[in-house]
């Protein structure tokens, strides 16, 4: 049996940034030149762009996986790492980009329609662009990051301004077969079509597309055989053509029966919003422009069967055409009246100027932060969680390797205001602190007496003396370590002293050497 793809999810993910570089310029009789270190480039970003030689999402279901290309590193002499290249992925026209949970996130019609499906990371900076007036000469640079990751539905939906329907085996192949030039599988047993099939008729002036969409079943609507992979090929068309059997063997079955049970079927499917007209309303499917084609009247009774069912079909309001895909009869006015449906579907699309919402950007108030902070609880100890922009992107930058470049993460974090906000909030020293999400979070143990300004601590390269685990004595301490050493000292000299004087030793302690003009202290 034939695969019909026309539904896949694909997990993208864009580049990852290239980190920055640490370097020292240096040249004959200038050691030390200032930093020159480059930037990273960007990760490679994965674009959708639609392609009218692919036809088919089948490349997506072998190899659902695409990645971008990383960002080259930064290098010394104030080179930058090259950016990485864009991923284009073809997609047919027609595909709808949906997410996980079912929204759209695209609709890509036109040739060359493109959608942005994993935007790549940024590019970290180097310490040529991290330098200051006060930072001479940073000992290090900041991180490139990851780039999106996400998963994407891709379902493509024909593009035709008609669509064929009805029962397996009531013709729809042959009668495209017959108006256009498209060619597909013709047998005589049911669901010999297993995909979509399209072709271009002309009708005078007006040329449009119809879709020959494989046989639909009850319960179609629900699922039922592949009723949703074919009933969503019908989503974009203006019209619709009941293509109805009068040559069915079947005793149970006849044209008016079929008719009623396909048009209960297009009645519950439910269109995607993504296909609202101009005027923002959607037109189910069993309300849109439809024909009647009665098929097979060259069959044996078939031509009976059609003048049996005419005058109900008429009655209920639909223009009824007799055809025979065979023998090529009526084809000529069922084209024609097709081509009006198309013609004033058209005529309505360009009357009615689409509905465009114009952009509206909103800046961030003044008065708003960059940041939340979530108060929880893990192992009944309290844990304050920072979630924004800002802060997750600097700790994804920040090499926790290096400590300088751990104190100018602290720098900047105590400039936005958290460490104000812990205080507000209630959080206490060696309290918890987690900045991002569960998935990509960074925990430490607040520490309020750090103090900003790490380019005026003048450590050695690479290094912050505010992280260093040394504990700075007061004065008070330094008086009683140095009265504590001469007190030891006073003793350690009585001691041997006493000694001298029982007979061990001959020279007492207090013995000093000859002066200038040679006189001695014996004691």
């Amino acid at each position: 049996m034939a695969a019909f793809i026309d539904r896949v999810v694909l997990h993208v993910s864009g580049g990852t940034g290239g980190h920055g570089c640490v370097s020292v310029h240096r040249e004959k009789f200038k050691p030390l030149g200032g930093p020159d270190g480059g930037n990273g480039g960007n990760g490679g970003d994965v674009v959708l762009r639609v392609d009218n030689q692919t036809t088919t999402l089948l490349d997506y279901h072998h190899l659902p996986h695409r990645n971008a290309s990383n960002g080259e590193g930064g290098k010394g002499d104030n080179r930058p790492g090259r950016h990485g290249e864009t991923l284009i992925l073809s997609v047919p026209e027609g595909t709808v980009v949906k997410d996980r949970e079912g929204n759209i996130l695209a609709d890509l019609v036109g040739e060359g329609s493109e959608y942005t499906a994993a935007a790549g990371g940024q590019g970290g900076l180097g310490n040529a662009a991290l330098a200051s007036r006060k930072r001479k000469a940073p000992g290090f640079a900041l991180l490139g990051i990851p780039g999106d990751e996400r998963d994407i539905v891709l379902e493509l939906k024909t593009v035709a301004d008609i669509a064929l329907v009805g029962y397996p085996s009531a013709g729809k192949s042959s009668l495209i077969a017959a108006i256009s030039a498209a060619r597909p599988k013709i047998a005589d047993y049911p669901f010999t079509t297993l995909v979509p099939n399209l072709g271009v008729v002309e009708a005078g002036e007006t040329r449009f597309t119809v879709a020959d969409v494989p046989g639909l079943i009850p319960g179609a609507s629900q699922g039922k055989g592949l009723g949703h992979e074919f009933l969503r090929h019908v989503e974009r068309c203006a019209a619709l053509v009941h293509v109805l059997d009068c040559g069915a063997l079947e005793s149970d079955r006849d044209p008016v029966s079929d008719l009623d049970i396909i048009e209960a079927e297009l009645e519950q499917y439910e269109v995607d919003s993504s296909f609202a007209g101009s005027d923002g309303q959607l037109i189910p499917l069993n309300e849109r422009p439809k024909l009647i084609a009665l098929n097979k009247v060259d069959m044996p009774d078939g031509q009976d069967m059609a003048d049996f069912v005419r005058p109900e079909l008429e009655k209920r309001g639909y223009r009824v055409f007799e055809i025979s895909a065979l023998s090529r009869t009526g084809l000529r006015e069922l084209s024609f009246a097709m081509a009006e449906l198309v013609a004033e579907a058209r005529a309505r699309i360009d009357a009615a100027p689409p509905v465009v919402e114009a952009p509206v950007i909103k800046p961030r108030a003044v008065n708003q932060r960059a940041f939340t902070i979530r108060r929880e609880e893990r192992n009944l100890e309290p844990l304050f969680r920072i979630i924004g922009e800002k802060p997750v992107r600097w700790v994804k930058q920040t090499d926790f390797r290096n400590d300088e470049a751990v104190g100018y993460l602290a720098d900047r974090l105590a400039k936005l205001g958290i460490e104000d906000e812990l205080f507000r909030v209630g959080a206490q020293p060696g309290d918890a602190v987690v900045i991002g999400d569960e998935s990509d979070s960074v925990i430490f143990d607040w520490e309020p007496t750090m103090s900003a300004g790490a380019e005026l601590l003048g450590s050695r390269r690479g290094h912050d003396v505010r992280l260093e685990e040394t504990d700075r004595p007061t004065r008070q301490q330094k008086r009683e370590d140095h009265q504590s050493r001469k007190e030891a000292k006073q003793a350690a000299r009585d001691e041997l002293e006493a000694e001298r004087k029982a007979g061990i030793w001959t020279e007492s302690v207090n013995y000093k050497m000859p002066g200038p003009e040679g006189d001695s202290d014996k004691g």
